[in-house]
């Protein structure tokens, strides 16, 4: 699934793309046939993520609220590209055609509409307001659950997926399977300044790295292999970029998620 950082990023370059003017909407395989008729010919005014979920305004007063969920994906092509039957949604702007297909929603909504899915939403670091910080550690440390399972809540904060989810942890040098209560605000606090700086880079490098330069010996950047861009996520039994003990898994949230038993003890 998507994380927030490309919600983010998606925003930004929608914005770029189709804002110079009428875009054309269609739904070619059918299914959003009239929220693509609603839109046809508008102008997109103006685009925003908020976690997970991606708003779109447009010039007839519509919004289009998109969430991936699991498979969902949005991508440019170029204008003369065949789209199929399986685009749920194509925008056509000046340069590119975007295809959007597998949506977990996708739907025309209101204001009222967009402010209810936004209201049952935790702060999402990517957004500025520094009461955010205050939001964040509040609702943190007031869970019994696991820290593994409270950082997937997306009423605790949005846009956290798995691959942050077991990153963010490895950084800090938190278990998963330790109490969000038993976590002080202080380092509360650090997680979320940690997570603010990790989905920034997200967003500028259009993918996740987490890795230092110190960890890895050489110079991090936005080129540097998958294989060397995670700490723990997907790394199980291959030794710790800091302390060489092999990298565990286990299930927690119905999910997988990976760590360092040294670096983060129990």
């Amino acid at each position: 699934m998507p994380e927030g950082h490309t919600i983010h990023r998606l925003a930004r370059d929608l914005a770029a793309d189709l804002s110079a003017g009428p875009v054309a909407a269609s739904s070619p395989q059918g299914r959003f046939a009239d929220g693509a008729h609603r839109i046809d010919g508008a102008s997109l005014d103006r685009a925003e993520a908020w976690g997970k979920h991606l708003f779109c305004w447009w010039s007839t007063g519509e919004i289009l609220h998109v969430h991936l969920g699991l498979i969902g994906k949005v991508r440019p092509t170029p204008l003369d590209d065949d789209p199929g039957d399986t685009i749920r949604l194509r925008l056509i702007g000046a340069d590119h055609a975007w295809h959007l297909t597998g949506p977990q929603t996708c739907a025309v909504i209101t204001e009222d509409d967009r402010n209810a899915v936004v209201d049952k939403l935790g702060p999402d670091p990517l957004r500025r307001g520094t009461r955010r910080r205050d939001q964040f550690v509040e609702r943190f440390t007031a869970s019994s659950r696991q820290v593994g399972v409270t950082l997937l809540d997306q009423q605790i904060i949005a846009g956290i997926g798995n691959v942050y989810r077991a990153e963010l942890l490895f950084l800090l040098g938190v278990h998963p399977t330790r109490p969000a209560h038993a976590v002080d605000p202080a380092t509360a606090g650090e997680l979320w300044d940690e997570t603010v700086d990790q989905l920034r880079r997200g967003v500028s490098w259009n993918r996740i790295v987490t890795v230092s330069s110190d960890d890895i010996g050489r110079r991090v950047t936005r080129r540097i292999s998958g294989n060397d861009a995670l700490y723990a996520y997907h790394r199980s039994e291959l030794p710790c970029r800091r302390c060489d003990t092999p990298i565990e898994d286990r299930e927690i949230g119905g999910r997988s998620i990976w760590f360092c038993p040294t670096c983060q003890p129990e």
